[in-house]
Order: structure tokens, then sequence, then C-alpha cells
């Protein structure tokens, strides 16, 4: 039984990967570009904000309504240690 398990996770995971490896067409790449710089130019306005002195945390809200759509998770598809 336990084989069975492993062999289905197994299967699973090799599938997953071989979706993610997927080429994209010219459309879809310049889709990725232009969401890494909308991302990229949210961090730099995060940047800039806590230059400025406010806090962390209104840094932070700015972040996440200015990376609504863009990216994955609530660190705007980035996140460093603290």
């Amino acid at each position: 039984m336990k084989n069975k398990v492993l062999i289905l996770m197994a299967i699973g995971l090799f599938a997953t990967i071989s979706v993610a490896q997927q080429k994209h067409g010219d459309k879809e790449t310049q889709q990725d570009i232009q969401r890494h710089r909308a991302m990229a130019a949210a961090h730099e306005g995060a940047a800039k904000c806590l230059e400025a002195g406010k806090k962390e945390d209104v840094c932070m809200k700015e972040l996440l309504a200015a990376c609504k759509g863009l990216a994955i998770g609530k660190y705007c598809g980035m996140k460093h240690e603290h």
C-alpha cells in the first residue's frame, strides 16, 4: 500500500513539473515581462515609501494595492528575511 502511494505521489510530481515547464509563446512572454516590470515598480514604490519615513504597515498596504492581480502571495512575489 505504501509503495502505491509513493508511486502515485511521484506521478503527480512529474506531471506537475512537466506542466510547469511548458514553453510560452511570444504573447505570453510579453505578458510576463509586463507583469515583472509592474511588480518591480510596485516594489520601488514600497522602497520609496519606507525612505519617506512611513511605517512598514502603511507601505505594505500600498504594496499590496499596487500588486493586486500581479503576483502570488502577500509579498507581491518577493519575500525577504526580517
